[in-house]
């Protein structure tokens, strides 16, 4: 498996667990949430979506 299929399995598994969570909670959007700046759903998504922008080589994304 490619680096950049491994980066892409981790975003999708990381979406679909935050999508669960909003779900669960009847919520649209993470941003309704109390807990939206200490959890760790959604620090590990937002991890996930800079590592995939950033093809996992840290600093700087790539937005072509």
């Amino acid at each position: 498996m490619s680096t950049d299929e491994k980066l892409k399995l981790a975003l999708e598994e990381s979406k679909a667990k935050l999508e669960a969570c909003q779900k669960q909670k009847a919520l649209s959007s993470c941003l309704k949430c109390e807990k939206v700046f200490e959890c760790d759903t959604r620090k590990s998504y937002v991890s996930s979506v800079y590592e995939s922008m950033n093809n996992g080589q840290g600093g700087s994304f790539d937005f072509n």
